[in-house]
């Protein structure tokens, strides 16, 4: 086993200037860092005061699992001799709201549309989504269920 680590840090921006006096009195917005790469803005989903217009961490909870999925799998397809000339998802995420003020995801569907070079590794290239699925760090890591409803065509 190898272990990685992986360091961010996080900068409130939303004190209006009255800190958390009360519910309203603060913005939700944030800046997520990385060393050595551009810097997130972030808020809360609007149905929580956030702003719109900004990344939440639900939406780069669905993305980092769209992301992993397609990395592992554009791996495994390059193992295999698939090449692919196109990869696009749409990724969708249920989350509810649990009693006292918390929440959970129930899932998260990922929609992986592939386009292939050899119409005769459409097959294969189909197959690799669940292998692709296992190996996923991120989707290894959730304790709900990661879906994927794949499709692959050829030019």
């Amino acid at each position: 086993m190898h272990p990685h680590y992986y360091k961010t840090s996080l900068e409130w921006t939303g004190n209006l200037g009255s800190g958390t006096s009360n519910y309203s009195s603060y913005s939700r917005n944030h800046l997520i860092k990385v060393p050595g790469k551009t810097i997130i803005a972030g808020s809360s989903d609007p149905i929580f005061r956030g702003d719109k217009s900004m990344y939440n961490p639900e939406d780069l909870l669905v993305a980092s699992l769209s992301a992993c999925h397609m990395l592992s799998y554009l791996h495994l397809c390059a193992i295999a001799g698939i090449v692919v000339i196109k990869y696009t998802d749409e990724a969708t995420g249920t989350m509810e709201e649990t009693a006292g003020g918390g929440g959970r995801f129930t899932e998260v569907n990922l929609h992986p549309a592939v386009t292939v070079e050899d119409p005769a590794m459409i097959e294969l290239a189909g197959e690799l989504h669940h292998k692709a699925h296992e190996n996923c760090f991120i989707a290894s890591s959730c304790n709900f269920p990661v879906k994927h409803f794949a499709s692959c065509i050829a030019i």
